[in-house]
C-alpha cells in the first residue's frame, strides 16, 4: 500500500508541474477510469469490510485514471517512463515521497508508543 501511496504523490507533483486546463484530456482520462476501472471490478472478487470495499473499488478507478491523465500530461516531454528530463523535478517528486514516507514512518512509530498495552 505505501508504494501505491507514494505514486499518487509522484504523480501529483508532476500533475502540478505540467498541468493543462485542457477539460478533454481530463475528460478522456475519466473515460478510461470508467471503462478500465469496470472491466477491474469485474475481474476481482470482492470482500472486506464497507471501509476496506470502498478503497478498493476507488483505486481501481483511480489507478486508470491516474495513468491516462499522466500519458496525456507528458506525451511530448521527453519523459521516461515516470521520470521528467528536468532533475529538479523529479527532485521535487523524490522530495515529496520523502515527505510523504517519512510522516507515514512517524505516524507508525506514535501509533505504536501511545498503544495500550495488552494484558
Amino acid at each position: 500500500m505505501t508504494a501505491l501511496w507514494l505514486l499518487l504523490v509522484w504523480y501529483v507533483v508532476m500533475v502540478w508541474l505540467h498541468f493543462e486546463s485542457s477539460p478533454r484530456l481530463w475528460l478522456n482520462s475519466l473515460a478510461m477510469s470508467v471503462v478500465v476501472g469496470t472491466a477491474l471490478v469485474l475481474s476481482v472478487r470482492h470482500g472486506g469490510g464497507p471501509a476496506r470495499e470502498f478503497w478498493r473499488l476507488f483505486r481501481l478507478y483511480a489507478i486508470p485514471f491516474c495513468v491516462s491523465s499522466f500519458s496525456a500530461l507528458v506525451r511530448d516531454d521527453r519523459f521516461y517512463a515516470i521520470f521528467a528530463p528536468s532533475f529538479l523535478e523529479n527532485l521535487a517528486a523524490a522530495g515529496g515521497c520523502t515527505v510523504f514516507a517519512a510522516w507515514l514512518l512517524l505516524a507508525r512509530l506514535l501509533e505504536r508508543a501511545y498503544r495500550p498495552a495488552a494484558d
